[in-house]
């Protein structure tokens, strides 16, 4: 596979390329200081995936990746970041990215990168066995073939509950949330604050994480 990697820390990227230069199946065929080049190596290249940072001077990882997966026929995302954070990990799935790993964890790089060319998803490392980035199999959170049984995820929440479950997780927000499921914006509110309660969370951002880590 064809990997291009993008890390402010000039160490890491050296180190990076050393290790998965180092792997029969892998090939760094570029590497960048920040989310820019990180953007232009991937249309230049074309590689099948991108090792990305979140957080760099100028454009950062996230506004990266929003760019290189609008792109047409674009490369799978993967973040390699120090930030293992709800709201990081949330906004990266609603992106569309298929892993996201933590660098204390570089000798897990190559197996996960060899996980998300074979089509599934990383979280921190541990490969998810059905795909959980929007749109990867053809299927949204909400429904479709290939859709999760939200009912056997959390037996414990009811059928409106679950679905404004996986509306979070699709990153909408309780305007959007109320629009879709035709709902009032208190039976919304009154929703979240019975999912936290039943779920023992604190707020709307382990709501979406709940519900991603649930996909193991």
């Amino acid at each position: 596979m064809r990997v291009i990697v993008c890390d402010d820390d000039a160490v890491v990227v050296s180190s990076l390329a050393i290790v998965l230069g180092a792997q029969p199946d892998i090939e760094v065929v570029g590497t960048a200081a920040d989310g820019a080049g990180a953007v232009r190596l991937a249309a230049e290249l074309s590689p099948d995936i991108a090792l990305l940072d979140i957080q760099m001077p100028g454009v950062d990882g996230l506004a990266a990746a929003e760019r290189i997966l609008a792109a047409p026929d674009p490369p799978r995302v993967v973040f390699l970041t120090t930030f293992s954070d709800d709201e990081y990990i949330v906004r990266a799935l609603v992106l569309g990215a298929a892993g996201y790993l933590i660098k204390q964890d570089v000798a897990g790089v190559a197996p996960a990168l060899r996980a998300v060319a074979a089509g599934r998803s990383v979280l921190e490392g541990e490969v998810l066995e059905r795909a959980v980035t929007l749109g990867t199999n053809g299927a949204g959170v909400r429904g479709g073939a290939g859709a999760p049984d939200l009912a056997a995820l959390f037996p414990q929440l009811t059928a409106r509950e679950r679905e404004v479950v996986a509306l979070i997780a699709e990153g909408l927000d309780n305007r959007q949330i109320a629009e879709t499921a035709f709902m009032g914006a208190g039976t919304v509110r009154n929703h979240i604050s019975a999912i936290l309660a039943k779920l023992h969370l604190r707020n709307r951002t382990q709501i979406a994480v709940a519900y991603w880590r649930a996909l193991r």
